[in-house]
């Protein structure tokens, strides 16, 4: 039995500009940070041949190509295995479709399992890549790949997405003081919602492949805010961070009239008059959680009790995608 570990992620600027309709042409940026709430896959070899396959849904099936669920079947597929006598479960700390990258880092758990099960070596950039590969070439989803990078490595890293496909992946230089402001008063809450960001980012997809002026110039501006990121955070003004998440959160809503509703709206609008200086709907929007950046914690979590909305707590992880029991 192998069971490997892949920490979910929250984005903390630059979101969005990671899609290759974008950065192919542009360039894209962002600072992204993984958390220490986390997706399984635990692989051992059943006493007959065939995959088995536990997550949502049980399947049981003699070939590789019969597998429904996309990214194992794509996972298995490329690793060109004969006569698969495996089987793969799957839980995570938190829901599907709640913003927190869980597909990536479903991705990059079940590659460097499978990697460990069939004894092959696997590095870190190496395994961020073919998750990519997977969801976005393979699969053709309207996604970025911010998520399947900071689940690989861990962490709070800047990443710079090239024109060329290259990704630059560096840890971003903050004091061990920054690190504990942000542990502190970053604050999540569970909307109620879960949403496909699929379904979000194919209408950026589309009008960003379109060069549609309002989109590109919209995510060059977010852009600017990952590199403004990186400068504030960089020299510890943590108040000013969360001044940018508040700029941040009202140039993505205007990207879609999905991406917010009339209950995030209010929710939104409760925790900046109750202790929040800044906040934003982590990854695609339309669900999921609010982030907010704030001076007054215990006060922000009593209004969004009010509200009926549950915090996750978290803290950051450093670790990465790993096996943690071989």
């Amino acid at each position: 039995m192998i069971i490997t570990r892949s920490p979910l992620r929250i984005s903390l600027g630059g979101g969005g500009t990671d899609l290759p309709s974008f950065y192919r042409l542009h360039g894209g940026y962002v600072v992204s940070a993984a958390i220490d709430k986390y997706v399984y896959v635990n692989i051992s070899r059943p006493f007959q041949k065939g995959i088995i396959l536990k997550y949502s849904k049980l399947e049981k099936v003699e070939k590789i190509a019969d597998v429904q669920h996309p990214i194992v079947r794509e996972a298995l597929d490329s690793l060109s295995i004969i006569d698969p006598q495996l089987e793969i479960t799957s839980i995570a700390d938190v829901p599907a479709g709640t913003g927190l990258g869980s597909s990536g880092s479903f991705t990059t758990a079940l590659l460097k399992n499978l990697h460990t099960h069939y004894r092959r070596t696997l590095l870190t950039h190496d395994l961020a890549n073919m998750a990519c590969s997977i969801e976005i070439d393979k699969l053709g989803e309207p996604i970025g790949k911010q998520d399947q990078f900071i689940s690989a490595y861990g962490g709070i890293m800047a990443m710079s997405f090239e024109k060329n496909d290259d990704v630059i992946v560096k840890p971003l230089d903050v004091s061990t003081k920054t690190l504990q402001n942000l542990e502190d008063n970053l604050l999540l809450f569970f909307t109620g919602t879960s949403r496909s960001a699929s379904s979000i980012l194919s209408d950026q997809n589309d009008r960003s492949m379109l060069n549609e002026k309002e989109m590109l110039e919209n995510l060059n501006f977010i852009k600017e805010l990952g590199y403004k990121t990186t400068e504030v955070l960089s020299s510890g003004n943590v108040e000013d961070y969360g001044q940018l998440l508040n700029e941040h959160w009202q140039y993505k809503k205007t990207r879609s009239a999905r991406i917010s509703s009339e209950f995030i709206e209010n929710a939104y609008s409760l925790g900046l008059k109750n202790g929040a200086i800044g906040g934003k709907l982590v990854g695609a929007g339309g669900g999921g959680f609010i982030l907010f950046y704030a001076n007054d914690r215990e006060k922000l979590r009593d209004a969004m009790q009010g509200l009926g909305l549950e915090e996750l707590r978290f803290k950051f992880d450093f670790e990465g995608t790993k096996v943690i029991l071989s």
